[in-house]
């Protein structure tokens, strides 16, 4: 089939053709707008999951549908020990952008602008991110060099002059769990101060499926401000076979039922995988319908792909110990594993393998479903460890 028209989207954060199994997320993310909307207090939300599930697609869905009602918007994706003040400034300017051309801002507008602008003097040192804006600081608010407060101070003014100029706003944060633990505290407390007040100011983020203990050990009344929604593998007999033959019907091209039986069962409905097994598939197929045999003889080049684009970039970011110890990981099964039970397949105490799993942790490959327990966050890792690293296990 030619390649020009192949309709699979198996890129990074990349909206599948058939987005399906989220209906109910998306449903709850309309929800959450109109409540504000209509000056009811609701909770924000955080999307968890593992790698390849699709919570950045879901993200980039809920811009859409924000912007659609005129909200004002602001992506982010957090990294690791990035000045958390300096970025937050800047996207906060963004937004006060959105709510009002510059000519037609009200007091409201002024005030946030110069509470940001006290914000910044405190958080950043980077003069570009109120050049432009033509105001004073405000003395005394958004200035006490205390992030909570001060963040607290420059979201409910941000707030307020959306709800003067009718609209809402809306931060949307990629990969949270990257945030250190004051940061992610000072954002629930500004949240929650919003909230209190009922102003459309919202944060919709994404991150792995540890956030949840994280807020909950960041301010304990996270739980009540949140909604934390998992997305997991779409259902095998439904939605995960939709994602699969969904893309190919416009152009003619069907599936045999045990061809995409094959393909849900290898792939376990994990989104990006169907995305990348879909690809291959009509790129090496010659005519419809996609038998069995066909889906098979792509098998290794599915997993080539997938070794090369998904797995071996997050196995090159760690040390040959900290390679071993996800290898033994691995040998026990996809599921979770006690520390002390990994510790000892490669020869060491809990104690003394506990900084390698920290590290592993810190590096967005394992979390901690449990006291005691770690996982892997990306899918099928077990798999492409012992298919790749078998001379760990010598």
């Amino acid at each position: 089939m030619d390649p020009r028209k192949n309709p699979y989207a198996p890129g990074a954060g990349t909206k599948p053709p058939a987005l399906v199994g989220r209906d109910k997320q998306i449903e709850a993310f309309d929800i959450l707008l109109e409540r504000l909307e209509h000056g009811y207090a609701e909770q924000s939300m955080i999307i968890t999951g593992l790698r390849g599930v699709g919570k950045t697609v879901l993200l980039d869905v809920f811009r859409e549908k924000a912007e659609a009602r005129d909200w004002a918007t602001v992506e982010w994706e957090v990294e690791k020990n990035s000045p958390f003040g300096a970025k937050m400034a800047a996207q906060v300017r963004r937004a006060l952008l959105q709510i009002a051309p510059k000519a037609r801002w009200t007091d409201r507008v002024l005030r946030a602008a110069a509470i940001l602008k006290s914000f910044t003097i405190s958080f950043s040192s980077d003069g570009a991110v109120t050049a432009g804006l033509d105001v004073e600081a405000l003395a005394g608010v958004g200035d006490s060099g205390a992030l909570a407060e001060d963040l607290s101070d420059l979201f409910v003014a941000i707030g307020e002059a959306a709800q003067d100029n009718g609209v809402g706003v809306i931060f949307l944060l990629d990969e949270i769990q990257f945030l250190q633990p004051a940061e992610l505290e000072a954002l629930i407390v500004a949240l929650h101060k919003c909230t209190r007040r009922a102003l459309p100011i919202t944060l919709v983020g994404a991150g792995l499926p540890h956030i949840p203990r994280l807020a909950g050990e960041a301010k304990s009344y996270s739980e009540r401000l949140f909604r934390f929604v998992r997305i997991a593998e779409l259902d095998p007999t439904g939605d995960a076979r939709d994602a699969l033959t969904l893309p190919a019907e416009p152009a003619g091209i069907a599936f045999r039922p045990e061809a995409v039986d094959f393909v849900v069962e290898y792939t376990q409905g994990y989104p990006y995988f169907l995305q990348e097994y879909g690809r291959i598939v009509w790129d090496e197929t010659s005519a419809s319908p996609v038998t069995l045999d066909d889906v098979r003889s792509v098998l290794p080049l599915v997993e080539a792909r997938l070794d090369e684009s998904f797995f071996r970039v997050r196995a090159e970011r760690t040390t040959e110990l900290e390679l071993r110890y996800l290898y033994a990981m691995a040998e026990l099964g996809p599921e979770p594993h006690k520390a002390d039970e990994v510790a000892r397949r490669i020869g060491r105490t809990a104690q003394q393998a506990g900084p390698i799993r920290s590290r592993l942790i810190d590096k967005g490959l394992l979390y901690t479903p449990g006291y005691g327990y770690a996982a892997f966050t990306v899918p099928q890792f077990d798999r492409y460890l012992l298919r790749c690293h078998s001379g760990l296990g010598e």
